[in-house]
């Protein structure tokens, strides 16, 4: 037996002191447990060192503090437990808020009722998602792309889509991202294994190249004097700053990658945001972008489906290899090894947002949350803060003027018990920056915003 199930020894010498005992009524019960617990081994646990002889990932090993939204969590239940009176407002962590709308309802519901019938009911489904939602989504978002509805991969969100790349690019390959970024990009390069350790000098992993994007230079890369890699993560609007990237701007990052033989993955989570109609929603709508760049984005802040979990990834069969061989075979191949696709129930509900009540029901959300970011953005503004994004995006990135971003993060914490976000959690270029989400209940947003006002009233003085 192991150690994890040695028999203790004095458990054992009463148990056999009862075996042979003779039961009369009286005794039956008492001997009738014992009985049954002779049976029962019992157990010890194991020594604390004992350990299997598999060795750690040592690029899981390489990786920093706890994965940047866990850490805010861990952070805010601390303010808790010292202020447990406080009344937590969260303009932090980028979760939608308010109801999915009645019409996309409508859509999950009649899936998951049709999964109780004979007619309706289905198992596995095809690895790239259900043959009408792909041309759903492609006529719905890509009308003017020429995309093919075969492009169109759907899949359980962009996040789990930006690990399943990496596991289709391998190691082997260097990478590119925006500073400051969404910390997914980073942290699956490094756990991949297509970066160097952790810089204590430069607060960065070695081997990967930031791109700053900083308010010198708009909040868009100096492509110039930028290295080549093979992999360009790239998000507009971009999570954190809520920048936009131009027309003009896309087209000099799509030359950049055709020059340097790259290819972008472009991350379009946040492009049902945009409000100005001569900014680009997908990179499709840049001329050769199909053969340098496929876009992944999600129905999670478009629809409230954060908990639902669904999204897509578009692969152009004009995207190749260095061989010539179709990125678009290899990621089908990944999706179908390593995904069984989309839950049935999330796919009927993804059709109910492609359909035009379920389209029209979406952007009334979606407004809701940009009259969020314009009274934030305001309120900001008004204090005295110099602000970023806002208006094609739902995050408001607030300059507090190079103070280190987890010391505003307290700031705002400890005055006004509102969660944030810090900078600095996306990268060293957003060091001095906090993120304010718009995701939240009106009545919250401006709750808070009196609270900013209380808190920082003085500050133009």
């Amino acid at each position: 037996m192991s150690a994890s199930m040695m028999v203790d020894a004095s458990a054992l010498a009463a148990r056999t002191a009862v075996s042979g005992q003779r039961m009369t009524a009286a005794s039956r019960p008492a001997v009738l447990a014992q009985r049954k617990a002779r049976m029962t081994p019992v157990c010890t646990a194991a020594a604390d060192t004992a350990t299997t002889g598999v060795r750690r990932n040592p690029n899981i090993g390489k990786l920093q503090a706890g994965y940047l939204f866990p850490e805010i969590g861990r952070r805010r239940n601390e303010h808790l437990e010292k202020n447990p009176d406080a009344k937590i407002i969260s303009l932090g962590i980028g979760d939608t808020t308010e109801p999915v709308p009645a019409p996309i309802v409508a859509g999950l519901v009649k899936a998951a009722e049709g999964l109780g019938t004979v007619d309706g009911y289905s198992g596995y489904g095809a690895e790239q998602g259900q043959g009408s939602l792909r041309a759903a989504v492609n006529k719905r978002f890509y009308a003017n792309c020429d995309i093919d509805d075969s492009d169109v991969f759907i899949s359980d969100g962009s996040k789990c889509d930006i690990s399943r790349l990496q596991a289709m690019f391998g190691q082997g390959i260097s990478v590119a991202v925006q500073d400051p970024a969404y910390p997914a990009y980073v942290d699956t390069s490094v756990m991949t294994g297509n970066t160097g350790s952790y810089n204590e000098q430069t607060q960065q992993f070695d081997n990967i190249a930031y791109m700053k994007c900083s308010v010198e230079n708009g909040f868009f890369p100096d492509l110039a004097n930028a290295p080549r890699t093979d992999v360009i993560f790239f998000c507009s609007p971009n999570n954190p700053t809520g920048a936009a990237a131009t027309r003009e701007q896309l087209e000099e990052l799509v030359a950049f990658a055709k020059k340097n033989g790259s290819i972008i993955v472009y991350d379009a989570a946040y492009s049902i945001f945009i409000n100005d109609p001569s900014i680009p929603k997908s990179i499709f709508e840049i001329e050769g972008a199909k053969e340098c760049a496929l876009e992944t984005c999600s129905f999670s802040k478009f629809a409230g489906f954060t908990g639902v979990r669904l999204g897509w990834t578009v692969v152009p069969s004009e995207l190749k290899f260095a061989d010539g061989f179709p990125v678009k075979s290899d990621w089908n191949r990944v999706m179908t090894t390593c995904f069984n696709g989309a839950s049935n129930i999330a796919q009927g509900g993804g059709l109910a947002c492609c359909s035009d009540d379920g389209y029209a029901a979406m952007m009334e959300t979606v407004a809701y949350y940009k009259e969020n970011a314009t009274l934030l953005k305001k309120c900001f503004n008004d204090l005295g803060f110099t602000t970023h994004g806002g208006d094609n995006a739902p995050y408001v990135w607030v300059s507090f003027e190079g103070k280190p971003s987890w010391d505003s993060f307290a700031e705002i914490l400890d005055k006004t018990d509102i969660i944030t976000t810090p900078g600095s959690g996306f990268g060293i270029a957003g060091d001095g920056f906090i993120r304010v989400s718009a995701f939240g209940h009106r009545e919250n947003v401006l709750e808070a915003i009196s609270r900013f006002q209380k808190a920082f009233a003085g500050r133009n003085n």
